[in-house]
């Protein structure tokens, strides 16, 4: 999972790289508050799935929102980096893309949710992603 995470985090860091050194590009690129949010979003992604592995779940309920919850990581992982591919070739992020993440964002939240509110690795987990669901909405308001 956190190697899925960290290739992601990967992928958009070349693409800023490159778009740093590239000539002004269409506003899809973004400035440098869209860039800072589509960091944040990565960093965050790959802080909730380690953070989420921290998760020590002994009764079934536990150990399949974990899964539940890794499950909906690694999709917004994907369509972070379907996006990062798109913009690195100089076209539009793909709407179907940007739901991808949406979606399994909200379902890794909607997988940990019942869990425990009491035990710190499940709370430290919970926020992290919320920190994440909130980049993602910079990234949509600031990079269209």
């Amino acid at each position: 999972m956190a190697r899925i995470i960290f290739t992601a985090l990967s992928v958009l860091l070349a693409v800023f790289v490159f778009l740093v050194d590239a000539a002004p590009l269409r506003r899809q690129v973004g400035d440098l508050q869209c860039n800072v949010a589509r960091l944040e979003i990565v960093s965050d992604l790959a802080a909730t799935g380690s953070l989420l592995s921290k998760i020590n779940g002994t009764d079934t309920a536990t150990t399949s929102a974990v899964s539940a919850a890794q499950a909906g990581l690694t999709s917004a992982g994907d369509g972070i980096k379907t996006i990062a591919a798109a913009l690195v070739s100089g076209q539009s992020a793909p709407a179907a893309a940007r739901n991808q993440t949406a979606t399994g964002l909200q379902d890794a939240l909607t997988a940990l949710t019942g869990l425990d509110s009491t035990d710190p690795a499940v709370t430290s987990t919970i926020s992290k992603l919320n920190e994440a669901i909130t980049a993602g909405n910079s990234v949509v308001t600031d990079c269209t």
